[in-house]
Parts: C-alpha cells; sequence; structure tokens
C-alpha cells in the first residue's frame, strides 16, 4: 500500500517514487520522544516524525496497538497526502500530530480491511 508507491507532485506534475527505507526512534536519533519513519522520494530523504504518545492513545481508545507495519503505512499515507496537497519538498522531515496519525491510522486500517490485510515490509538488505 504505502510502504512503496508513485505519486505525482502537485506542482510539477512529476512522478515521484516513494519507497520506505527505515524505521528508528527519535529518542536517541533526535532526542525527541518521536518514531521517524524514512522514505527515500526519487532518491532523497524524507522522514516522517510520528509522537510516541499516539501509540498510547491508539492503546486507550482502542486496547490495540500500532505495530511497525501500521506505522509505516500511516506515515506512507500521510507522505502521499501531503506530495497530493502541494507539499514543501525543500524540506526533509515532517512532524504529524497525535490526531494527524490516529486519522491516517484509521483509513489505513479501513482500506486494508477491503484489500485483505496490512502488506508486511520488506526486508531490506
Amino acid at each position: 500500500m504505502y510502504e512503496d508507491f508513485h505519486v505525482t507532485d502537485r506542482w510539477t506534475g512529476e512522478d515521484l517514487y516513494c519507497r520506505w527505507k527505515g524505521t528508528m526512534v527519535a529518542i536517541a536519533t533526535r532526542h525527541a520522544d518521536a518514531v521517524d519513519i524514512r522514505f527515500e522520494v526519487n532518491g532523497r530523504p524524507m522522514w516522517i516524525a510520528m509522537p510516541s504518545t499516539a501509540w498510547v492513545e491508539q492503546k486507550l481508545r482502542s486496547g490495540k496497538v500500532i505495530t511497525d507495519q501500521l506505522a509505516v503505512q500511516i506515515a506512507g499515507r500521510y507522505l502521499r497526502q501531503l506530495v497530493e496537497e502541494g507539499y514543501d519538498a525543500g524540506r526533509e522531515i515532517y512532524t504529524m500530530t497525535v490526531p494527524e496519525v490516529l486519522e491516517q491510522l484509521d483509513i489505513v486500517v479501513k482500506e486494508a480491511k477491503q484489500a485483505g490485510a496490512i502488506p508486511t515490509l520488506p526486508v531490506i538488505a
């Protein structure tokens, strides 16, 4: 779904190839209470930062956790939406809010149910 996709840049019409490259806890790297999802967009790094408190909120509201696969799908869908709405291509990192994470999560879960399952993440060598 959103771990490996193409999207058209709203302003330039350029086809952007977005591919998930990795997930890391930002506490160690940026001293931020977030999980950073890294994508490559036509060869350039793009990070989507998701606040760690979104995991807590999801557990409180549903009793379920956000898995690594689900986090990538949420960040990928958010990235796709940014590009379609006319994102600032000069930025390398975008930070989601908790409500944005939960909104994207609900949409991704609905789409995954229609597709049959959330895709597994590829093993990157």
